[in-house]
């Protein structure tokens, strides 16, 4: 669809120029020789790009702008004028506006400057949209659970969401932490603003200050310019710290000052920023345990222990297993375009009664795997791996020589294919990963995998399409 443009303008040849000019460049363009005509006009229509004039028989451009601007914030306006006014430009811009051309002007540049407007109009447009599917997709109703552990945690989110209090959330890996905290985040009124994460153990001490706190220019080699910090980054909105017991005793002294005092220093600086930022925290540690060993600053964990939210592992919400798998077949069977199969009452049976060790990650991880390497109508046993079975992993049924004898070979083949599915299954189909697990050459695993027809993922570390890792974090 080709962009909607106003052009606003008391000369009658420039309106003539100017809608000529843009309509051959693609755009739906309308025209009005007055802000009274222009403000009957955008009574009615949208516009995705406004060129204006700044002085008028009837009114100010300036005004026009910001009544614009209020109705519509995402409509990128260019002022026009006839007189070079540095100060009408400052105003322009104050008010919004995404620039200022004098005429005369050069129509190669004009043309530039709008396809460039456009293109901030598009991006704005955008972001509106996808803050709506985000705000959507972890809206804490969507959040699947039914069990009364589940039930209990969502009552507690719709009463702190609108808090700014701090939370800390505990659970096992793949519980789904993050999940929580942007469902929190998006639930609260601080949703407009970013929400804003890091793992705080995937950093070095030096790395990870600069990252929450920003530095100086100078403050260190490489750093060329100055930095904000995501504290300073989420202002207003949500700061998820993940993985908080991983943090160092010298970090967690730096962190509890931000915490107390509100604000932050730069690495390298010498002033205090304020910060508005709700910290949601998270762990799978024992942070209690940690405290007692000297871990963790006991200080600094009653200042971010005011709200605990303790995830139950997926072992202890069985009654959710069924929800969850009919919400991953229905997510990845969209995503792969492909129909949806059913699944036998034998193979949800086997996994109800798994333990599920990796939690609703490693569920939604098999579930990803068996639409993305199978394409038979119904998931039976068959396809699930042999730990949710229980079926025999050793060699087919061998303890000692039989009386009779064996065939070696046959029986050899046998457990070669049984030990090359198992890896398969490991490595997530990934086939360089199969073959390092069974001390073998990849090309030796492509050999036997084709020999015996095996059923083979992907050659190569390669993520399968439409992971969502965050979903169990």
């Amino acid at each position: 669809m080709s962009a909607r443009l106003l052009i606003i303008d008391d000369e009658d040849s420039m309106r003539e120029f100017l809608s000529v000019l843009f309509r051959d460049e693609g755009y739906q363009v309308r025209v009005a020789d007055s802000a009274t005509e222009a403000r009957t006009i955008l009574a009615t229509a949208t516009f995705d790009l406004v060129l204006c004039d700044i002085l008028m028989p009837d009114g100010n451009g300036l005004d026009l702008l910001q009544e614009i601007k209020a109705e519509s914030a995402n409509t990128s306006v260019v002022m026009m004028t006839a007189y070079t006014s540095t100060k009408s430009a400052i105003e322009a811009m104050r008010h919004g506006a995404y620039d200022y051309v004098s005429k005369p002007f050069d129509v190669e540049e004009l043309k530039l400057l709008l396809t460039k407007a456009l293109e901030k109009s598009e991006l704005a447009e955008e972001n509106v949209y996808l803050r709506r599917e985000l705000e959507q997709r972890y809206t804490f109703a969507n959040i699947i659970g039914r069990s009364p552990r589940m039930q209990a945690i969502f009552k507690i989110i719709e009463r702190i969401a609108r808090t700014t209090s701090t939370v800390l959330v505990t659970g096992e890996s793949g519980t789904g932490k993050e999940l929580i905290a942007r469902a929190i985040h998006f639930a609260s009124p601080r949703s407009k603003q970013r929400f804003l994460s890091i793992n705080c153990g995937a950093l070095p001490e030096n790395l990870l200050e600069s990252e929450l706190f920003g530095h100086e220019r100078g403050a260190f080699t490489g750093a060329v310019r100055d930095k904000k910090g995501l504290f300073q980054e989420a202002e207003g909105g949500t700061l998820f710290l993940d993985e908080i017991g991983e943090m160092n005793l010298v970090m967690q002294v730096k962190l509890l000052r931000v915490l107390q005092e509100r604000s932050v220093r730069r690495v390298g600086g010498n002033r205090e920023e304020p910060v508005d930022v709700r910290i949601i925290a998270a762990t799978n540690q024992n942070l209690e345990e940690r405290v007692a060993e000297g871990e963790f600053r006991e200080d600094l964990f009653y200042r971010i222990n005011v709200i605990p939210i303790e995830l139950p592992p997926l072992r202890a919400r069985r009654e959710d297993i069924p929800l969850l798998v009919n919400h991953f077949l229905e997510k990845y069977g969209r995503q792969m375009g492909i129909e949806l199969p059913q699944i036998s009452v034998e193979a949800m049976v086997a996994l109800e009664n798994h333990d599920w060790p990796g939690n609703v990650r490693e569920l939604e991880n098999l579930i990803e795997r068996i639409l993305a390497m199978n394409s038979d109508e119904t998931i039976t046993t068959r396809h699930l791996p042999s730990q949710l079975t229980g079926e025999n992993l050793g060699p087919p049924e061998l303890i000692t020589l039989p009386e009779e004898g064996i065939d070696l070979e046959e029986y050899l083949q046998e457990l070669r294919i049984q030990m090359m599915q198992q890896a398969l299954e490991r490595a997530e189909g990934v086939q360089t990963q199969a073959a390092e697990l069974l001390g073998m050459s990849f090309r030796s695993f492509r050999y036997y995998a084709k020999k015996s027809g095996l059923t083979t993922g992907h050659t190569t570390e390669t993520a399968i399409p439409g992971s969502a890792a965050t979903d169990g974090n």
